[in-house]
C-alpha cells in the first residue's frame, strides 16, 4: 500500500498495422482487434514531490488517481525543474516541494528525495532523447 505513480506511453495501432502485429504466449488475444499498446515509461514509488508536480501542473490540482495526458513540453518542463533542484538543493521546497498524503512516503528533503529526482532526470532524458511523436504519454497514480 502506498503511492504508486506511472508515466505510461501509448501507441495507437492502425488497421493496416494490425496485420503485422504478432502476439504470442497469451491465449485469447486476437491481434486483429488490438487497437493500442501501452508501455510503462517510468514507475515511481512514493515520490510525492514528483506526484505533487503532476497534480499541480497536469491535473489542475485534482489528486484523484485519474489518467492525464502529458505533452512533450510538460516532460521538458519537469526535467528542467528537476535539474534546477539537483544543481541547487536549496530550491527544493520552492520548485519541487514534498507533499503529505496517505502512505505517500517521507516529506524530508533527504537522500530518498534526491534519489527520486536523479531517477526522474535519467528516465526523462532517455524519453526525450529518443522522442517518438507517434506515442502519447499519460500520468496516473494510485494509493
Amino acid at each position: 500500500m502506498g503511492l504508486d505513480m506511472y508515466l505510461n506511453r501509448e501507441l495507437f495501432i492502425w488497421t493496416e498495422q494490425r496485420e503485422k502485429l504478432k502476439i504470442t504466449g497469451i491465449e485469447g488475444i486476437n491481434p486483429q482487434k488490438v487497437n493500442k499498446i501501452t508501455e510503462d515509461a517510468i514507475y515511481w514509488r512514493k515520490a510525492n514531490a514528483i506526484h505533487n508536480w503532476f497534480v499541480k501542473n497536469i491535473q489542475e490540482g485534482n489528486d484523484d488517481c485519474g489518467t492525464y495526458y502529458v505533452s512533450k513540453e510538460n516532460l521538458e518542463k519537469l526535467l528542467e525543474t528537476v535539474k534546477k533542484v539537483l544543481i541547487n538543493p536549496k530550491l527544493a521546497d520552492k520548485l519541487l516541494p514534498t507533499h503529505e498524503g496517505f502512505f505517500f512516503g517521507g516529506v524530508e528533503y533527504d537522500e530518498w528525495y534526491f534519489q527520486d529526482l536523479e531517477k526522474t532526470e535519467t528516465e526523462l532524458t532517455k524519453i526525450l532523447t529518443k522522442w517518438d511523436k507517434d506515442w502519447d504519454y499519460f500520468y496516473h497514480s494510485s494509493w
